[in-house]
Order: C-alpha cells, then structure tokens, then sequence
C-alpha cells in the first residue's frame, strides 16, 4: 500500500467514532446498479431505436444523464478493477483477464472504515475473493444465467432460479438486514446481457417476433481503416456461432441474408436478457421508494463498457470506437442531481470511486487518477476540466483477435495507435461521428494529428504509463471466451 493510501486509512479509522455516528443520518446512501456489456444506445434514456427501458429511464428524468462516460480499457475485468480502485489498469495491475490483488486499497475500503455497511452482489469478474465488504455473494468467473452457482465467504451454494432476479433478490435482502444506524454502499452488479445472451421465457417471448431495426453501420466495409478491424474475429456475419443464435440458420442463407438473419437473432436475445435487468432495476427502485430510503440514496446505473449492437458489423467491444467505449452512467441523487439534467462533460470510469469517496465525505487519495464528478453532478464544470482522456486496450493475442492499441479521444476528435502493428486511425468526430472515415493519412490532417500525437503522448507520460503490460499477459488466455 502506498503511503498516501496508509494515511487516509489511518485518518479514516482514528476519526472519533461519535463524529461518524453523527454524520450517519446526513451521509448519502450509494447503490451501484452495474450490468455487464450494456450498450447505452439500447437505454431508451439514450435514444434507443431497439428498446424501451422505462425504469432505467426513471433514473434519467429524477436525476442526471451523462451523455460521454468512457471505459478506459473496454473489456470487462480492468473495467471492474478501474472503477474500485480510481486507476488505470497499468496502475492497479488488471490490464487483461488476470486476478485482482485484493490487498491493495479499494472505494469499499475506504467507506468501510468510515462506517459504511458495504456489500457486493452479482457478477465480480475478478478471480479473487471481493476484500472491503460486509456482505459479498458473487458468481464465480461469468457465472450461469440459469439456476446459478455463487461464492460466498461460506463456500458455494447454487441458487434456483433466473440470474438477474436472483441478484436483485440478495441486493434487496441486504438492504432490508442492513444495520439501521449505518449507511450503506452497494454494489449490484449484473451478468446480463453478457453473451451469449440467454434470457427468461417471459422476455424471450415479448421479443421473439419483433423486427429489431438495423444500425447504419451494419455493413461497413472498413474502407479507410487499418489491418486490426479487418483482422479481428468479432464480426456477426462470420464469428456468431450457433451457441449465439441458439441454433444454426435456415439451409441456405448466405450473404445479405445471413447477417439479417444472425443480427435479428443476436439482438432479440441481447434486448431481451437486458428487458429483464431493467423490469429488476424497477423491484431495486420500488423498494427504496416503500422503505424511505430513497430521499437519502444516490443511485447510478452503468455498464462495465459499451457494446456493438451491429454497428460496423460487430458485437463484443475492446475496439476503441464509441459504441465499445461509451458507458450509459445515470444518477439519481435528490436535491444534488437537477430532474431531466443533461451532462455532457467527458468523464471515465476512474472517477467513480473518487466521486463515491466525495459523496461521503471523505478525502480522494491522492494516488487515485480518476476526478470526482461532483462538481458535474451539481451542474458545474469547472474551469479545468479535462477535455481529453487517455485510453488503453492490452489483450493481443487474445479472444476475438481484437489488436492491442491505446489512444486519445478530445471533444472533436480520435487518435488510435495499434501499436504491435504500427499503423494509426484518426477520425473527427463532428464531421464523422460514425467513425467510418480514417483520416490519419490526410495531408491536410498534418497539424491536427500532430498536437493529437503531443496529447497522447503528454496523457501517457502524465499517468505513468510506461509500457508495464505492453509485451506481457497476465492471465490472458481465459477457460472461457469473455
């Protein structure tokens, strides 16, 4: 532990125990509702052309959306490791698949001894055992959508039943057996719509005979861009199987209709298994509503990552294009959080944990990289705010054969560098939203790829990036594709 880290501990645990116990009944409750692989252009609070997600929606019209929240290493390990420890994965030692060192200081430790009860549900998707909680049932490794095995400090138990009710279930029973002169930090955290997307009869049926519309994107010819999206194996006309579309097609689709057919099959099961989390967000939200709670809790609703819904003809995420990237992040916080706020401010999932520390009234640790939101959250953007993020994606060879890169995204523009392949994408993003036009090899494009070059390069040196992963693994060749 860094020393820093040691004497905020130690602040935390010599403040006399009467001040907390004060503070108890003014300090904010913090529930984490957190799905894996939600796209949030399948958040109808988003602009959804796929789904309604009506109680996710509550989020956004009784308190703030943001609309450019990023993952900084869009896959789902580092994500989960970023968020609890404020840091980059170069950082907190999880740039792929490889265990989570328990030992380092964590958000749940802080509040934790600063007289939060905490408590970690669901998906944890970190090899090790969660430290810094109260109470903790977790799936080990993805877990199943269907009467499901869980970790707890006990042992295993599987527990009958649909994974996301089932989460929401042991989220609701740690609200209502929490200790009462406590507040508390939880963090529920859901499997779906992981792949491959397996959801109950009850929403399999509401989406089995729609027509889901089909991005713009869906046949992109990656024209202008490098070797790495030609190369990778995350594509739905050739690298969706039969255990995606839960069968194989009819005889004799090819071409055209074969992708219509994969991509219809994909997203009826993807909207479906995410249906489900939202009806399960709806029971979390009742319950703070009939109990009181909900005057004195911040609720945020996020994804580990973003997700291809088709778009460029993907599934999956790592890419650092915008749908992989972008994370929905909605938070409901009374009297801080203004009803149907709009944030467009760049924040990264770094920041949770400064933000959580900074809603409990606690000091950020200076080694944490993230920033807190607050300031964001009460509808200011200070001066200084960041106007660019630094990115990262390591797992090459790896599932999906994605090329390892890291970039820097601004306001108005991308750059993106594979580096094992040496070839760089420049997009700008007003003219090109879409991310369909590389125009790094524009002559006219000299000077803006060259202060992008000093931006990256300053972001990197500034957070201490110096290659720790960049020709090693850990753990990356995981039992099961991710």
């Amino acid at each position: 532990m860094q020393p820093s880290s040691i004497l905020v501990f130690a602040s935390l645990l010599l403040a006399p125990l009467a001040a907390l116990q004060a503070a108890d009944t003014k300090r904010p409750n913090i529930l984490y509702i957190m799905a894996d692989d939600h796209a949030a252009h399948a958040i109808s609070a988003y602009g959804s052309r796929v789904n309604q997600t009506p109680n996710i929606d509550r989020l956004a019209k009784e308190g703030m959306r943001f609309d450019r929240v990023y993952a900084v290493n869009s896959i789902c390990t580092p994500s989960r490791a970023c968020i609890l420890t404020g840091k980059y994965s170069h950082i907190n030692g999880v740039p792929v698949f490889n265990r989570f060192d328990g030992s380092q200081p964590t958000v749940a430790k802080y509040l934790q001894a600063a007289g939060y009860y905490t408590g970690m549900f669901g998906k944890w998707h970190l090899e090790s055992d969660p430290t810094g909680f109260d109470k903790w049932t977790i799936l080990p490794g993805q877990g199943d959508y269907f009467n499901p095995a869980f970790l707890e400090p006990g042992g295993r138990r599987v527990i009958k039943g649909y994974v996301t009710d089932i989460i929401t279930d042991l989220s609701i029973d740690f609200l209502k057996n929490r200790p009462q002169d406590k507040p508390f930090f939880l963090m529920c955290h859901h499997k779906a719509p992981h792949r491959n997307w397996q959801p109950d009869e009850k929403h399999k049926a509401m989406f089995a005979n729609k027509v889901i519309p089909e991005p713009d994107t869906l046949r992109d010819d990656y024209a202008t861009r490098t070797d790495a999206i030609h190369e990778c194996t995350q594509k739905i006309l050739e690298n969706l199987n039969a255990n995606d579309t839960k069968g194989p097609p009819p005889a004799g689709l090819t071409g055209d209709a074969l992708l219509k057919w994969k991509y219809q099959r994909y997203m009826q099961d993807y909207l479906a298994c995410v249906q489900s989390v939202d009806d399960n967000v709806g029971r979390i939200l009742d319950y703070l509503d009939k109990t009181g709670l909900a005057e004195n809790t911040i609720v945020i609703y996020t994804s580990d990552q973003g997700f291809f819904l088709g778009d460029h003809g993907l599934f999956d995420k790592r890419f650092m294009y915008e749908e992989s990237i972008r994370m929905p992040f909605l938070v409901r916080w009374p009297g801080v959080a203004k009803p149907g706020s709009v944030q467009a401010a760049m924040g990264i999932n770094v920041d949770f944990a400064p933000t959580f520390m900074e809603a409990a009234g606690l000091p950020v640790p200076a080694d944490m990289q993230g920033r807190s939101l607050m300031p964001l959250l009460k509808g200011e953007r200070p001066a200084d705010w960041r106007t660019s993020w630094y990115y990262r994606y390591y797992h090459d060879p790896g599932d999906h054969n994605t090329r390892a890169h890291y970039g820097v995204r601004t306001e108005t523009h991308k750059l993106i560098y594979f580096w094992k392949i040496d070839q760089w994408e420049m997009y700008d993003l007003v003219k090109d939203p879409a991310e369909l036009h590389n125009i790094y090899q524009d002559p006219a494009q000299a000077d803006t790829v060259a202060k992008l070059k000093t931006e990256l390069y300053r972001l990197k040196k500034e957070l201490k990036d110096d290659d720790q992963f960049a020709n090693e693994q850990p753990g990356s060749q995981p039992k099961k594709a991710k």
